[in-house]
């Protein structure tokens, strides 16, 4: 990473869900959530990203959900905030809130829906990045958005002084690799998907922003620890035992079984805004069997 460039984090941030209750934030749950993770040695915290159903947060939540986690965070790790949005204006919008509310860094998904072309693409993130106080983050998820992210993009935004680093969720190793490889002193570059964690730390990726972690954070944390002290084989090994529970938690879109098997744990209630709703009774025994 050049040195005008922060590095936000190193190892593993947790996406971390937002707990409902009667249809509003359940920030005692919250509270909870944010001190099980810290105490279990996680390197970072993410809200309001897909993980925490950013996308149904109105601009109000998103500030008092960030300002409520920096005050609980108090400086012990950095905190990321979602501000994605198909709008650019939006999206803007989201950023200056968020940032008021003290988040460290930005994660900033693709536009989904309306999507754009390859010009709209750099013009939408040269402006967030430009309005931003804080350092962003690229977030390339096409399974989610329709919208994938080429090396050819990633080499443009690079060259942004407030663009400091890429979530990449494409599950493509090879455009990892080669963003590893072509942008890797300008950008860290941080896997999306937990069960790649282990390639893309051999390709050069900084780490991992973790859907798991929310609820067994410290064998995560394990892991990225074998590999950072070069120990594959036992990573591999760590990797495979808990690689069932990752497969269950993504066998109906993403937060759906995290959450439910959060409920399962006494970490929050099964609680979704809609179109999000409670898993199949198929998942829900599946996830039962692994974390009940």
């Amino acid at each position: 990473m050049s040195l005008h460039k922060p590095t936000v984090f190193t190892g593993v941030a947790t996406a971390l869900i937002t707990p409902f209750c009667d249809g509003e934030i359940d920030y005692p749950a919250i509270d909870r959530l944010i001190e099980m993770q810290i105490t279990s040695g996680i390197s970072a915290i993410l809200v309001a990203g897909t993980t925490g159903e950013g996308s149904t947060l109105t601009v109000r939540e998103h500030h008092q959900l960030v300002k409520f986690a920096k005050e609980r965070i108090a400086g012990r790790v950095p905190l990321l905030a979602g501000c994605g949005s198909n709008s650019t204006a939006h999206a803007t919008e989201l950023a200056e809130a968020v940032c008021d509310a003290g988040a460290d860094a930005l994660l900033a998904v693709t536009p989904y829906y309306n999507k754009t072309n390859d010009r709209g693409i750099l013009l939408h993130y040269r402006a967030l990045a430009d309005a931003a106080s804080r350092p962003l983050i690229l977030y390339n998820v096409p399974s989610r958005t329709g919208f994938a992210m080429t090396s050819e993009h990633y080499r443009e935004l690079a060259a942004h002084p407030n663009i400091v680093a890429v979530k990449e969720a494409s599950g493509d190793l090879g455009l990892l690799e080669t963003l590893c490889a072509e942008c890797g002193d300008r950008l860290d570059i941080y896997t999306g998907n937990d069960h790649q964690l282990i390639p893309a730390a051999k390709l050069g990726a900084s780490g991992l922003i973790s859907v798991y972690s929310n609820l067994l954070p410290r064998g995560m944390t394990e892991i990225w620890r074998l590999l950072s002290a070069g120990d594959y084989r036992l990573a591999g090994q760590r990797m495979r035992s808990i690689l069932p529970q990752i497969q269950a938690l993504f066998r109906e879109v993403n937060p759906i079984p995290v959450k439910y098997a959060a409920s399962l744990k006494g970490l929050c209630q099964a609680e979704y805004r809609l179109p999000l709703c409670p898993p199949t009774p198929d998942t829900a025994h599946r996830l039962q069997s692994l974390f009940g």
